[in-house]
């Protein structure tokens, strides 16, 4: 049995560990690596500014370098992918970010994605990392809830937020796929999907599907 697939949620809400994990539950498949969720206690509540980015980096590399001989891949499930570029010095493990991992699956599937944030000042920082990918060219646009993290867990306000936001993308950006730009809204994913009638991407599913193809490789 290999080891297993570290997901690291780097802020602190166990609530947003939880929905993660829940979403998780169609790629633990018999025979193939556990897929270990864990949240970052020292974390923020949530990232939600640079600051919170640059805290939850450093933490995130801690938590990578600690577990560096007892995990076949590492996921880092924040929309930000914080620390990725040090956590993957601090390793020889595959190390899968979510919101490249999100945007490289969007591509696969069409021409031009969008993306939803949490908040407006999410959305800068989300696009220093876009423009630093490469991939500005095939984004549609990016549009915010004004739903804080710990806020996604009111289910009626955040998914009607998702839907009427999921329609702006579409309709007024010419967006024709969507990611999810938060972990924590991987519960909503499947019905907003089937509300605006185009693909709907979790990007935390997308990094797992990176890393369980990769361990299996690995190990066939």
């Amino acid at each position: 049995m290999s080891d297993p697939i570290v997901v690291i949620n780097p802020n602190s809400t166990e609530a947003v560990t939880k929905s993660m994990s829940d979403a998780l539950d169609g790629l633990r498949v018999p025979g193939g690596p556990e897929i270990e969720c864990l949240t970052n206690p020292d974390g923020p509540p949530g990232v939600e500014s640079q600051a919170d980015a640059d805290l939850a980096a450093v933490q995130v590399r801690e938590i990578v370098a600690r577990r560096a001989n007892s995990a076949s891949a590492f996921v880092i499930a924040c929309y930000s992918d914080p620390g990725i570029h040090a956590a993957r010095e601090a390793t020889d493990k595959p190390v899968f970010g979510i919101a490249e991992s999100g945007m490289l699956r969007a591509m696969s599937i069409r021409e031009k994605f969008g993306v939803i944030a949490i908040l407006d000042r999410s959305i800068p920082r989300h696009m220093r990392y876009i423009r630093a990918l490469g991939f500005e060219s095939r984004l549609a646009g990016e549009r915010a809830l004004g739903l804080g993290v710990v806020e996604l867990s009111d289910e009626d306000r955040a998914y009607a937020r998702l839907v009427e936001t999921g329609r702006d993308l579409r309709d007024k950006d010419g967006a024709q796929a969507v990611v999810l730009g938060c972990a924590g809204m991987a519960r909503y994913r499947q019905a907003l999907e089937e509300e605006l009638s185009i693909p709907v991407i979790d990007p935390t599913q997308a990094a797992v599907s990176n890393a369980l193809t990769n361990t299996l490789i690995k190990s066939s």
